[in-house]
């Protein structure tokens, strides 16, 4: 039973959610119920979503922490007055017949293939980006829907915002001109993660042979296990694949959508910290779909050593700017404005940061219809692949010193000046680029219809890097 102080609590919530829950949110044939898998950062959040979106049910949160899996429980009950059930065993989950749905935020390593153990169970999947590890990985999870008839939607909460939906098309109706180049930003405030002589002891409340899932058994030389994941390429993919998605699925939304690009190149480096860290925290790639250039840039370092202040470009951060023959459009999530060619602001797109997203799933999920999906898992899972292509080409890469990228970027005129930026800031640090090196990929050629790399140097090796190797008791299944 309710007390009276949860009850007020958890009235006022509905009377909020209602408010601002599209009426369509409502189930049907009752509500969706929900157990949300992996309830930290990105969980805590949905979480909230679920509670706000009339129709949908929150019945199970599930960690491999025992620790934060309690916290979190106790924190639901508290703030919303319900109880859920806990569990620690996602397969375990999954044979329970009150759950019609899974929402993953779990680390990277584990998307693709708690995608389709949910799918193979008859659960509909809301899946965090990047939605997989590898470039099979995602083939994998298109063919597992399909198979199983799941509705499966991609956490890019972009694609709900009202101000993007309004500005790409307004853009792509010429009213700035063609479009001449695209630029996504990845400016974060991030800091070394530390490095300990000894391997990480994993904490008492995970089973860590559950969190390693998929990956590969390796010691550990990092302070922290929880989050620091995402700069190990065994678990994570680098700013590039954490904040990146976000902006590279807005870069191949503006251009229309296109299938994999023919050809990408990477070039970064971990400057500045000297820690247990694999991923660049400085890195400039650029895909070529035919046509128009396209460049992503992670700047990681703050602008200076000691402000923990983020570098900015044109006045942006993480977005995307995208350049055409009459103007200028920067934003991103929550919407952006135009800038004609004298840098003055006409126009403003506002945005609501995809606060319906979640709601469409719920929607989707009673529906069943594709067409109700707000990020379609293909989509997705070609915009989470430029994250991957990028970081193959990273990885395939040589070590070279400042001046040989300097030389490098020469010939070509906005890579010059990209790389002019990053050499402002690195000299702001009193970094030495001929001790710490830059990583010079190969330019390599991508068939899209294969997915496999086709030309550029060592593209045999790179096609080793577009899957994993498994252990046993976790392999992704093979199904496309």
């Amino acid at each position: 039973m309710l007390s009276r102080r949860k009850f007020i609590k958890s009235s006022a919530l509905a009377a909020s959610a209602f408010a601002i829950t599209p009426s369509w949110a409502k189930a049907a044939n009752g509500d969706v119920r929900v157990a949300v898998v992996g309830v930290r950062g990105r969980g805590k959040s949905l979480i909230a979503d679920v509670f706000r979106t009339e129709g949908a049910r929150l019945v199970a949160l599930c960690d491999v922490d025992t620790a934060e899996l309690a916290k979190r429980a106790a924190a639901v009950d508290e703030e919303y007055g319900v109880t859920v059930s806990q569990e620690t065993d996602y397969r375990k989950l999954l044979e329970r017949k009150d759950v019609d749905a899974v929402v993953l935020t779990t680390p990277n390593h584990w998307h693709a293939l708690q995608t389709i153990w949910g799918c193979e169970a008859g659960k509909d999947v809301y899946v965090e980006k990047p939605v997989c590890h590898t470039v099979w990985e995602g083939r994998q999870m298109v063919a597992a829907a399909k198979k199983y008839n799941r509705i499966v939607q991609a956490g890019f909460q972009n694609r709900s915002d009202v101000g993007l939906q309004e500005a790409f098309p307004w853009i792509h109706a010429g009213n700035i001109g063609e479009i001449k180049m695209v630029r996504g930003l990845c400016y974060r405030n991030r800091a070394s993660i530390g490095k300990i002589d000894t391997p990480l002891v994993p904490p008492k409340s995970v089973d860590y042979d559950t969190w390693l899932g998929p990956a590969e058994h390796q010691d550990l030389y990092r302070p922290e296990l929880h989050y620091d994941w995402h700069w190990d390429f065994n678990t994570g993919n680098g700013d590039l694949g954490n904040q990146g998605p976000h902006e590279l699925d807005l870069m191949r939304w503006i251009l229309g959508d296109p299938d994999h690009p023919v050809k990408i190149q990477s070039l970064g480096g971990r400057f500045g910290w000297d820690d247990a860290g694999d991923t660049p925290n400085m890195g400039i790639t650029t895909f070529d779909w035919g046509g128009i250039p396209a460049l992503f840039e992670v700047r990681n370092l703050w602008v200076k050593p000691e402000l923990n202040n983020a570098p900015n470009f044109k006045g942006s951060r993480v977005g995307v700017i995208v350049t055409c023959e009459g103007g200028e459009f920067r934003g991103g999530r929550g919407g952006g404005f135009v800038y004609d060619n004298d840098g003055e602001r006409v126009k403003a797109f506002k945005g609501d940061r995809g606060s319906n997203h979640f709601p469409a799933f719920v929607k989707a999920v009673n529906s069943r219809k594709e067409s109700d999906v707000a990020a379609h898992l293909e989509s997705a899972y070609k915009s989470s692949c430029l994250a991957h292509l990028g970081n193959i080409s990273y990885l395939k890469g040589n070590d070279a010193k400042g001046k040989s990228v300097e030389k490098f970027a020469s010939k070509d005129g906005v890579l010059e000046e990209t790389l002019g930026r990053y050499n402002e800031q690195m000299a702001e640090w009193s970094i030495d680029q001929s001790k710490e090196l830059w990583k010079l990929g190969p330019e390599l050629e991508f068939d899209a219809r294969s997915e496999k790399f086709i030309g550029g140097d060592s593209y045999k090796q790179a096609n080793k890097l577009l899957k994993k190797n498994y252990r046993p008791s976790y392999a992704v299944p093979s199904i496309a």
